[in-house]
């Protein structure tokens, strides 16, 4: 069992928990991620690091209560335990050697950005990090991210902020001033990693992406989590998540990510329910993307 140390709600939708797990905290990496079970009738899901203590022998993730699990997820408290946390899981991002970098963050993409920043900027590089959210009640991470690194843009798409529009805007301006990237690295919705590389293109900067799609074992043992790359199929589990972003069929991926969405509303539903049953609600907690798997 994995005890629950620490639980924390980031904002209306997004909570933070702290995980004691020793051995994973010795060996992951950023980029890499773990498969949870609440208990033996739960199902599996793969939550990205946001950050581990190896000397507390701690992970920490961040999630949104969207999906069946994460609901049951968002509930628990200090005290608490996970049945399963297995991990590290999947390959770390290829970061060594980067001298100059842009991460960007789409929504909760931010607190899988934040731990490849940090890094980034604890290994000398300089970085730029810009991330997106829909409003700027929903920011997340932004005093750690401006600790760990060179300059922050935040973006919002009402401009409560202050500073309206998208990602790929500023990461254009950042290119006209100038900003001799040797790495651009995106994490976030497809349609985002989809534009981000499409920025990046005309100037041949290195550009990783990491897929999030379903996952059931986090193995390659499935086969669900295939992403097409070029004009071959690799299992984002094992093979990813990061991918050469210029590479990537981001239609193919975002149609492959709606198959199950009628299954997963169900058990959302059925979720929610079982909630409101036992006198609880599910807004204080959490959340990622749109569905349970691959979230942060």
């Amino acid at each position: 069992m994995y005890a629950i140390e620490k639980v924390e709600a980031l904002n209306a939708e997004v909570t933070r928990m702290v995980v004691h797990a020793p051995a994973i905290a010795r060996k992951i990496k950023p980029g890499q991620f773990i498969m949870l079970r609440i208990d033996e009738q739960g199902e599996r899901i793969p939550l990205t690091m946001n950050s581990c203590d190896p000397e507390a022998g701690t992970i920490t993730i961040i999630f949104q209560a969207v999906g069946a699990t994460t609901m049951r997820l968002a509930q628990m408290r200090v005290g608490d335990a996970l049945l399963d946390f297995a991990g590290p899981l999947g390959k770390p991002t290829e970061l060594e050697g980067v001298k100059r970098a842009c991460v960007i963050g789409g929504g909760l993409g931010t607190a899988i950005a934040y731990s490849q920043a940090k890094w980034l900027h604890d290994h000398g590089a300089e970085v730029d990090v810009i991330t997106g959210f829909r409003n700027v009640d929903l920011v997340l991470l932004e005093d750690e991210i401006n600790e760990n690194s060179t300059r922050q843009i935040i973006m919002t798409d009402d401009g409560s902020n202050g500073n309206k529009g998208l990602v790929t805007a500023a990461l254009q301006q950042c290119i006209d001033e100038g900003a001799d990237y040797d790495l651009v690295l995106a994490v976030g919705p497809v349609i985002m990693m989809k534009f981000v590389a499409a920025t990046t293109k005309p100037y041949g900067i290195k550009t990783l992406v990491s897929m999030n799609p379903l996952m059931i074992d986090g193995t390659g043992m499935c086969g669900g989590c295939r992403v097409k790359v070029g004009d071959e199929y690799f299992h984002a589990c094992v093979d990813g998540p990061d991918f050469d972003g210029h590479l990537v069929d981001y239609d193919d991926a975002m149609r492959r990510g709606v198959m199950y969405r009628s299954f997963e509303s169900s058990a959302r539903e059925a979720a929610a329910g079982k909630v409101a049953s036992e006198g609880r609600t599910c807004g204080d907690a959490a959340v990622s993307s749109g569905d349970d798997h691959k979230e942060a």
